[in-house]
């Protein structure tokens, strides 16, 4: 009886494989001795970028959950060990913001603190965030105090002293963008607009 074979090695890979510098683990990261800055930084963005993932996607997996199987989603969360109010919140998050509307650039985080707005609302303030590179605390104050960055001043050379609302000011400039106009622009030819049909011109 002929003995079994051996596998030959594969031409160009080394027989030894090279550790890698960081390895996820369960409890944590285990980095492999000295990381240069690069490698260091490389590795900070790969998690966060797995963190955010990982976010969006039980919150999706618990809305599957939810739809296909009602009666028997939360054996499967306990099973898996999951905290089930921190997936209702992931969930929520999710249900608000289908994969389409998702933006990449943002985090879960970002998402999170505008998920109770309206959609016009959500893209409003989500589209400043990524164009200003807004940290999530920082959206959030925006947020809060109303502010809207580059936009008030503008309009408040328009407008003088006409008291304008946070959401009226969020409608007229997405208004102002999808017709590829200046916020002051747009506000003036719509004025004009009204102007003329009031008049009858």
């Amino acid at each position: 009886m002929m003995g079994k074979q051996m596998a030959s090695p594969v031409k160009g890979h080394s027989s030894v494989m090279r550790k890698k510098p960081v390895l996820v683990t369960r409890v944590g990261l285990r980095i492999q001795g000295p990381l240069p800055y690069q490698e260091w930084t490389q590795a900070g963005r790969r998690l966060t970028d797995a963190h955010n993932s990982s976010a969006w996607c039980l919150g999706d997996w618990l809305v599957y959950g939810q739809n296909r199987y009602e009666s028997r989603y939360r054996t499967a969360i306990n099973e898996a060990g999951l905290d089930y109010q921190t997936l209702r919140n992931y969930a929520w998050v999710a249900r608000k913001f289908p994969i389409d509307r998702r933006r990449e650039n943002l985090s879960f985080q970002h998402h999170a603190e505008v998920a109770a707005l309206t959609t016009e609302m959500q893209d409003f303030w989500l589209e400043r965030a990524e164009r200003f590179s807004w940290s999530r605390n920082q959206l959030r104050g925006y947020i809060r105090s109303g502010e809207i960055k580059e936009q008030t001043p503008s309009l408040a050379g328009v407008l003088g002293r006409i008291a304008v609302t946070t959401e009226q000011l969020a409608r007229w400039t997405s208004a102002a963008e999808r017709e590829i106009q200046p916020l002051q622009d747009w506000v003036l030819t719509h004025l004009d607009g009204a102007a003329s049909e009031t008049l009858n011109e």
